[in-house]
């Protein structure tokens, strides 16, 4: 649907299309290294295709630098790592600049191989590159690296001679390449790391040979096809991971020690500009992370972190030109701003209060100021903030209210400020740093919710059963004025989501919009154990999860039956996706008195079933945990369960397997519980095609009014 139509009165359509409304802007935002352009990539089409635009900042012109190549089919590793990034968008996906060429060098992967322009010169492909994975170039713009067939590759781009740097790659050994676990959990998509340099490479050996194949089976095609996956269930054998160095002219390898533990996660690695190697491992527990800094071939700890009831990972490490290093920690049980010097003593503390920092932008070092995004004045809203590296209250730099993002170029002289709300779709400024005085709209968003016939949702506020503060989304149901309506409850529930936002994706949430178009009332609720409100709030779903979250999804219905007399709390559904789904099949079975309709999409059924990384960093390990894996499972409740429920799944969904909704349904059946079905052959963790999506919301929509309005 183009941008400015009415929606109204939405449809099966509308719903199931992609890109929503109003969100067709500019992503992936970088600035050229000189700092005279804006990049990004945008489809001028309105669709998922996108190119690699221009903006120069001097001029205001816009101009396409890289269209999008033909459509093509992805290979089946290209496949799954566009899963693990969970990204729907095709064409230019990605591009990079060489940060300090002697002139500008831009390295672009289109049609399966890799493309380069020098200066001013017009993209062209570089020979040897067909089939590349995750390519990265030197600082200095002379090399690239690239993974292909599970091996670390560097092409000269002077020779155009590609070399292969390492050895040995088989079934379930890679080099190069982030594991499974690192990718999914980690938010670590990276297995290799240039030097400074550019006359070395750190990279990541993971052997998983001895983790046991699980086997997905492509039941929808007319030939027999099987994925085998190296899953780490919990509990069970992780990856073993070893970091090396090699030379860019080969030799041997270099192989580094992490330490006396070998069943470690290696969370981050990277250079310090002094050309040190620095990498942070976390204990399997994950309650301990060090920062290790490598002297040759010895490690040294520079800072150890230990923290209750598990330490959440960031992307934040900052290794400056001076020797400092910008650090952060959730020590004080809200994500806060550290300086520390070379050799891991603490400088300082440049952040601090009842509030978290989300992630740094960026570190303008020679104004000695750092740039984050922050949950202030409230969880539901974002700003931009500037800190200065020398101590001193942060100065706020956005303002407005609604959602703030933003991008620092890398001399510190340009912010752009990423701003939506519930009423207005997102829009892009370009900012003169450091004052923070507008210096052009880059990108002008006319779309509204007024404009497109939407309601936003109101932000409510509510209390857990301990007086616990929640934030609660209200869809209002469309229907005559107190006429009692049925209650949908949207959930995810899990940790890592803050889901009630002052921002315009909870206002093209278009699943909710139209049950409240339907005359439903639909309400979402951030409960405890969800993310962006520091440590105490996610902590007690520790052990026990689908306990408390279920118990503040209760919460929230009995607050909008109380506060909201056009809420029918006899008539009450629920429903969600991955731990929404698990979320779904608990709190029908946990408070059937409560939730009356469920669906439950690609739903975790027992947490014995689900990664290392995730599952243990809540609920430990199975052998130490039995009594909350026990309480966990939705098996031990189906004998309560009632209610009209629909489960949802793609069969070779390779994140939460099909296995679970198999092995609930054999519970089902030995209890005699009644249900319905939809299965996806050929789809993963969702439907990805416009046909499926459409059969997808015409089934879940049509199941949840239907039985909630009988």
């Amino acid at each position: 649907m183009p941008d400015g139509t009415s929606l109204a009165d939405l449809t099966i359509e509308d719903v199931a299309r992609f890109p929503r409304p109003g969100t067709v802007v500019p992503a992936r935002l970088g600035f050229t290294p000189g700092g005279e352009a804006v990049t990004y990539l945008l489809s001028a089409e309105g669709n998922l295709q996108r190119s690699l635009w221009r903006y120069d900042i001097a001029s205001g012109v816009h101009e396409v630098i890289a269209g999008p190549p033909p459509a093509r089919e992805f290979t089946r590793e290209e496949e799954l790592r566009r899963e693990r990034m969970r990204l729907r968008e095709a064409g230019v996906t990605d591009y990079a600049f060489a940060e300090k060429g002697a002139e500008p060098v831009l390295l672009v992967p289109l049609g399966g191989s890799l493309h380069l322009a020098r200066g001013d010169a017009a993209l062209a492909e570089i020979p040897g590159t067909a089939g590349a994975i995750d390519p990265r170039l030197t600082a200095d713009g002379t090399r690239v690296a690239f993974v292909r067939d599970g091996e670390l590759h560097v092409v000269d781009l002077a020779t155009h001679e590609p070399r292969q740097l390492t050895s040995g790659a088989e079934d379930g050994l890679t080099n190069g390449l982030a594991e499974f676990i690192a990718q999914e959990e980690l938010d670590r998509d990276r297995g290799y790391w240039w030097s400074p340099d550019g006359a070395r490479i750190a990279f990541v050996e993971a052997d998983t040979r001895h983790i046991p194949v699980y086997p997905i089976v492509h039941q929808g095609k007319d030939g027999v096809d099987i994925e085998p996956h190296r899953y780490p269930f919990a509990g069970e054998a992780n990856a073993r991971i070893r970091l090396g160095v090699t030379g860019v002219d080969g030799g041997p390898v270099s192989w580094l020690d992490l330490g006396p533990e070998e069943d470690i996660y290696l969370a981050r690695a990277g250079w310090r500009p002094d050309g040190r190697l620095t990498a942070q491992v976390l204990s399997r527990d994950q309650k301990v992370l060090r920062l290790l800094v490598f002297d040759g071939g010895e490690a040294r700890t520079l800072i150890e972190e230990r923290s209750e009831p598990w330490l959440n990972l960031s992307h934040d490490t900052r290794f400056l030109e001076s020797g400092e290093m910008l650090w952060s920690s959730e020590r004080s049980g809200f994500r806060h701003l550290y300086l520390y010097d070379g050799e891991g003593r603490q400088l300082r503390q440049l952040t601090s209060g009842d509030w978290p920092v989300s992630h740094v932008l960026g570190v303008d070092e020679p104004r000695r100021l750092v740039y984050f995004q922050a949950g202030l004045p409230s969880v539901v809203e974002r700003n931009v903030f500037a800190a200065s590296l020398d101590g001193g209250e942060p100065r706020q730099v956005t303002s407005g209210g609604g959602w703030h993002d933003g991008v620092v170029s890398r001399d510190g002289a340009w912010l752009i400020d990423m701003h939506s709300a519930r009423e207005a779709a997102p829009s892009l400024k370009l900012l003169a740093m450091p004052d923070g005085l507008e210096r052009a709209v880059l990108f002008a968003n006319e779309v509204s919710a007024a404009s497109i016939g939407l309601e936003p949702p109101e932000l409510v506020e509510l209390e857990a059963s301990d007086g616990t503060p929640l934030h609660g989304a209200l869809y209002r149901p469309r229907g005559a004025p107190g006429t009692p309506a049925p209650i949908v409850v949207s959930v995810y529930g899990g940790p890592h989501a803050q889901r009630v936002a002052d921002d315009w994706y909870a206002t093209v949430d278009l699943r909710a919009q139209y049950l409240a178009q339907h005359g439903l009332v639909v309400l979402k609720v951030d409960n405890r154990g969800s993310a962006n409100r520091g440590l105490a709030f996610e902590a007690p779903l520790h052990l026990r999860m689908g306990s408390v979250e279920v118990e503040d999804q209760v919460a929230g219905v009995r607050w909008l039956a109380a506060n909201r007399d056009y809420a029918d709390a006899t008539r009450v559904g629920i429903y969600g996706w991955s731990y929404g789904g698990y979320m779904t099949l608990m709190a029908m079975a946990r408070a059937p008195e409560v939730f009356h309709v469920g669906v439950a999409g690609a739903p975790v059924t027992h947490w014995d079933g689900y990664d290392t990384a995730y599952t243990e960093r809540y609920m430990s390990t199975p052998a130490e945990n039995p009594e909350g894996y026990r309480e966990g499972s939705v098996m031990a409740h189906v004998d309560a369960l009632a209610g009209k429920l629909l489960i949802v799944h793609g069969m070779i969904d390779e994140n939460v397997h099909f296995r679970h909704t198999a092995r609930l349904l054999v519970a089902m059946a030995g209890a005699g519980k009644d249900y319905e079905l939809l299965i996806y052959p050929e789809e993963r963790h969702m439907p990805r095609d416009e046909k499926g999506l459409q059969d997808q919301e015409r089934k879940v929509l049509g199941f949840l009014i239907e039985n909630l309005r009988a």
